[in-house]
């Protein structure tokens, strides 16, 4: 898995318990998620369709980096299947896992879009 995004965990992300808010988590994870699929599928109308059950294994606290990990499970006609991992940077202790996260590309009427994609391409490739 690679783990693309670090955030800093400020006091504006925690909840009443003093810990990371689990809400603020998922929006990272989303964007992450949407920004990644964005760029694979090449389409800037990409949007989250499905999020499996999530598992919070631990917490984070003010003061902790965490990262955001992503993998490619499957490319669909117009989507593309992820699977994510938010761990400490620090002590390496897994956050919270989720198994599957279906984004799909859509067209300019808000309908799925086959994107041709079979495999993960690196932006470097594109630019040869």
């Amino acid at each position: 898995m690679r783990f693309h995004t670090r955030k800093w965990i400020k006091p504006e992300d925690l909840n009443p318990n003093g810990t990371l808010f689990g809400g603020k988590l998922l929006a990272w994870i989303d964007e992450e998620c949407a920004l990644y699929s964005i760029v694979q599928l090449e389409n800037q109308k990409t949007v989250t369709k499905y999020m499996s059950e999530i598992d919070f294994k631990s917490s984070a606290h003010q003061g902790d980096i965490v990262e955001i990990g992503i993998e490619v499970i499957k490319f669909g006609t117009a989507s593309i299947s992820l699977k994510c991992e938010v761990r400490n940077k620090m002590t390496r202790e897994t956050i919270i896992t989720i198994d599957k996260i279906v984004m799909v590309a859509l067209d300019e009427f808000g309908k799925p879009k086959p994107h041709g994609k079979t495999q993960v391409e690196y932006v470097k490739d594109r630019l040869k």
